[in-house]
């Protein structure tokens, strides 16, 4: 994925989708591999991003001078931040193609996603950038020749989305986290592209202190991807959610409805997190195929050990046994 084919090749593989009404019963081994991948649920993030996205790639189009205006995706763990990135940009990958057609976007590359590194350095980041399009680099380069050979490189390649992932682990406090800092503020003024960040609770951690903190918080807009709530108003977003997932099931005696009745049980399992839910429908779902059960119920799901955080989150209160489970 951080490379150009890995990413490319993400980006042009079909979605997985649930199985069309009337279509022929799959396997257990085909449904085993379709809930490995699972569907991705459009989220409320993915579409105020998206949108901010293409508002501000317009916006620095035709931009010449400073760098553009940027965005960054905060908000906990497993809350759909990657997933969000991720999807924006898939979107951004093939809206170029379709414009452009197969043949007149070859070599082309509209799309960069870099990781930051731990403990990231200005040379390390940019080697990052530079691996992402293979760009070749000998050991004798200094930092500054590796940026210069970035900044042609994707300007030639004519990169216009830039993602770049982890942005917490950049501290503007320390030498080399400062120094990273304005690696990427130089970045967005000599490559011609939109920079979208993603990270860890952004606005609790030192990247926004400081000198150079202050020009990114000035430069970017927040899009937050918070847990789902269980009520909004008249609004039950988390048992939106979860039905969503549930349409998505290829169980034969899972009864539809039930999941959704669970919702609440399935918040206080996940603390309304995306990742936590998907990864409990994901491994029930797989279990009710491997038991032979084909369906999910309560006694499925508490048998799964879910990620530390939710485990930690997670206080069962008694429950009587009464009634199916």
């Amino acid at each position: 994925m951080t490379v150009w084919d890995g990413f490319a090749r993400f980006a042009t593989t079909p979605v997985t989708e649930p199985p069309a009404p009337g279509a022929p019963p799959r396997s257990i081994e085909e449904r085993v591999g379709y809930y490995s991948q699972f569907v991705t649920v459009r989220t409320p993030a993915i579409d105020t991003l998206a949108k901010q996205v293409r508002t501000l790639m317009v916006l620095g189009r035709h931009q010449q001078v400073t760098a553009r205006p940027s965005l960054i995706v905060t908000g906990p763990a497993g809350a759909g931040k990657t997933t969000a990135l991720l999807q924006v940009g898939r979107a951004c990958h093939l809206a170029h193609t379709r414009r452009q057609g197969d043949t007149a976007a070859a070599g082309q590359v509209p799309v960069a996603y870099v990781l930051v590194p731990p403990a990231a350095s200005a040379k390390t980041l940019a080697l990052e950038f530079a691996r992402y399009l293979g760009i070749p680099l000998t050991g004798r380069m200094s930092q500054a020749q590796v940026v210069n050979s970035v900044c042609h490189a994707y300007t030639q390649a004519g990169v216009r989305l830039v993602l770049i992932d982890e942005i917490h682990r950049l501290n503007p406090r320390t030498t080399t986290g400062a120094q990273s800092a304005d690696l990427l503020k130089d970045l967005t003024e000599r490559i011609g592209a939109t920079f979208v960040y993603a990270g860890i609770d952004v606005t609790g951690t030192a990247l926004f202190s400081g000198v150079r903190g202050a020009q990114l918080a000035a430069r970017a807009c927040l899009v937050d991807c918070d847990p789902f709530p269980a009520r909004d108003g008249e609004h039950e977003p988390f048992k939106d959610l979860v039905q969503a997932l549930e349409n998505a099931l290829d169980l034969r005696h899972h009864r539809r409805g039930s999941l959704v009745r669970l919702a609440p049980y399935l918040h206080a399992r996940t603390a309304g997190r995306i990742g936590s839910l998907a990864r409990l429908v994901k491994q029930a779902a797989i279990t009710a195929l491997i038991d032979g059960t084909e369906r999910i119920t309560t006694t499925t799901l508490d048998a799964i050990r879910l990620d530390h955080l939710a485990e930690q989150h997670y206080r069962p209160r008694a429950r009587t046994r009464s009634g199916t489970r």
